[in-house]
């Protein structure tokens, strides 16, 4: 089996996320500060490979377990909490350009993945010499070409033993669609029908996609998808609680108020000031609708403190 302890000296902690297309760096890098006292805003596209160590990273707000061969896939965008660390891990980021052309969909990697076998050999030994080429490659067209196609392969391999067993049905795809227009247009619109006429459709036939996939209405998905950027914004920022209101579409902060205390069980202010707080203290966070492969709309399904999400793609932890 290929070892899963540190890369070369030379792959860690030299290569912070710079705006190379592609870049390897170390965990530590991503944090503002070494005990990731607060989470931070994910700017990249991101693979997080556990190599030595135990602990728990804690996206968007939910907790997932991690040892060595344990692969998350971070999305930009999506907040990001590693405390401690009490684990270390190798980053690859990349740009979305990165794989313009390529046959290749990012986002059919699980979230959470416990690699073993000869899935983990493999995975690792991509990892390793993307790593040790980002040193010695990125600086010329053909090492960035190589390091485009060694990224393709890394995702097109984590693709494979998942998929959505569901894949196929119209539901499924009216479902996908659907995410992906709240994710435009969450922050203008909260209304199931303005949704509904873009995707050329009625309401019902989304609240029947949604209530399909998720066991939640249409509503539903799109309040909660506001609700974690909210949750995101007022964990990740010090942005006024009001400003950050009106940006997702609430001209009173009194509403916004009132919508995130619904949403989540804490006021803005009482979710804020927690964040400071260990994670194992923090037992509410923003619902989040159940796991697609598009789009940030609909990463995880609610679920207990300390389980990952898992919406058909990822493993539960042995």
């Amino acid at each position: 089996m290929v070892s899963t302890g540190p890369l070369p000296a030379a792959t860690i902690g030299t290569a912070p996320p710079v705006p190379d297309e592609i870049a390897t760096f170390a965990l530590a890098d991503l944090a503002r500060d070494r005990g990731w006292r607060r989470p931070v805003f994910v700017e990249r596209e991101l693979l997080i490979l556990t190599t030595r160590g135990h602990g728990d990273a804690e996206l968007d707000f939910h907790r997932l377990p991690c040892r060595p061969g344990t692969l998350l896939r971070v999305r930009a965008g999506q907040v990001l909490r590693c405390a401690g660390p009490q684990f270390d891990a190798t980053v690859v980021g990349w740009d979305s350009e990165a794989l313009r052309g390529l046959d290749v969909d990012p986002d059919a990697a699980p979230t959470w993945r416990q690699l073993a076998g000869e899935d983990e050999d493999a995975v690792i030994s991509e990892v390793s010499q993307l790593a040790v080429d980002c040193q010695r490659h990125r600086d010329t067209p053909a090492g960035r070409a190589l390091l485009r196609h060694q990224l393709a392969v890394l995702l097109l391999r984590l693709a494979l033993p998942g998929g959505d067993r569901a894949a196929g049905r119209p539901e499924v795809e009216t479902f996908h669609r659907f995410c992906r227009e709240v994710e435009h247009g969450y922050q203008h619109t909260r209304r199931v029908e303005d949704y509904a006429a873009a995707l050329g459709c009625s309401v019902r036939t989304l609240t029947r996609a949604c209530l399909a996939v998720t066991g939640r209405s249409a509503k539903q998905v799109i309040d909660e998808r506001v609700a974690l950027q909210a949750g995101r914004l007022l964990a990740a920022t010090d942005e006024p609680i009001a400003r950050i209101g009106r940006e997702l579409g609430f001209s009173e902060p009194t509403n916004f108020g009132r919508f995130f205390t619904r949403e989540v069980g804490l006021s803005p202010g009482a979710f804020r000031a927690a964040r400071d707080q260990p994670a194992a203290a923090r037992v509410v966070r923003p619902r989040a609708p159940a796991e697609t492969t598009n789009a940030n709309a609909g990463r995880f399904r609610p679920g207990t403190p300390g389980e990952p999400a898992n919406g058909g793609h990822a493993a539960r932890p042995g």
